[in-house]
C-alpha cells in the first residue's frame, strides 16, 4: 500500500532552518504531484507548498513564499521542504501528501498522507 513517511522535524529558534523529507513507497512516485500541508493546534490544515510530478513547477502559500523551497528526487522517491527564516507562527505538524496527476491546495483532494512531523519554532 501507499506509504508516505516524513522526517526532519524538530525544535528550532526563530530565524533558523529545517529540512523536512518525505519518503514515498507503494506508488509510482514520478506520476504524483507532491505537497506539504501543516496544522497548528486548534486550526485547520493549511496548504504550504506543492510541486509538479517532475519538479519543474512549484507553488507556495503566501505565508511561506521566499522562505520555503519544495523539491523532489524521483530517483529516491523522496520529496523535500527546505524551511529557512523560520518564525514562531510556522509551528505546526507538517504533513506530506501525494496526488495524481496534478497538485491541489485543498486537503480534501488528497487521499495519500503521511503521519506528520512536528516543527516547533521558539521565539
Amino acid at each position: 500500500q501507499v506509504q508516505l513517511v516524513e522526517s526532519g522535524g524538530g525544535l528550532v529558534q526563530a530565524g533558523g532552518s529545517l529540512r523536512l523529507s518525505c519518503a514515498a513507497s507503494g506508488l509510482t512516485f514520478s506520476r504524483y504531484a507532491m505537497a506539504w500541508f501543516r496544522q497548528a493546534p486548534g486550526k485547520e490544515r493549511e496548504f504550504v507548498a506543492a510541486c509538479s510530478w517532475d519538479g519543474t513547477m512549484s507553488y507556495y502559500a503566501d505565508s511561506v513564499k521566499g522562505r520555503f523551497t519544495i523539491s523532489r528526487d524521483n530517483a529516491k522517491n523522496t520529496n523535500y521542504l527546505q524551511m529557512n527564516s523560520l518564525k514562531p507562527e510556522d509551528t505546526a505538524v507538517y504533513y506530506c501528501a501525494a496526488r495524481s496527476p496534478i497538485y491541489s491546495d485543498t486537503p480534501k483532494d488528497y487521499a495519500c498522507w503521511g503521519q506528520g512531523t512536528q516543527v516547533t519554532v521558539s521565539s
